[in-house]
């Protein structure tokens, strides 16, 4: 299994959400990861971004966003040129998976979680 610089957008300093439980099961399966919040704070060590900033080789971005909250991030998303964008329960969006298909970018309405815990993250 190769090693998947992710994204996750919508990173929470809360232990109780499910970005927060998926950025360290992404490191624990040694996943390079960037996160992007609301708030500031860190998860497994990493800080979390309040501004995106302009990450580098990024493979996957994993959104933990609702479709309306996802409009402020489209040119953001496309600027990266991730491989993938993975829409978890709740944040899936037809526009923006069509947006990512215009630009050659994978949509995935998946789980992040479950993904990984059966090997085919």
């Amino acid at each position: 299994m190769s090693n998947k610089r992710t994204l996750v957008i919508g990173a929470s300093p809360n232990a109780s959400r499910y970005s927060h439980r998926a950025a360290l099961e992404l490191s624990y399966y040694k996943h390079p990861i960037h996160l992007l919040g609301l708030r500031p704070g860190e998860i497994a060590g990493v800080p979390i971004d309040t501004y995106p900033e302009p990450y580098q080789d990024i493979d996957t971005i994993t959104l933990y966003l609702n479709s309306t909250n996802q409009l402020a991030y489209y040119k953001y998303i496309l600027s990266l040129k991730p491989k993938r964008v993975i829409f978890n329960p709740g944040a899936e969006n037809e526009e923006l998976a069509s947006l990512l298909v215009k630009h050659d970018i994978e949509p995935l309405n998946a789980c992040t979680l479950v993904m990984l815990s059966i090997g085919n993250y």
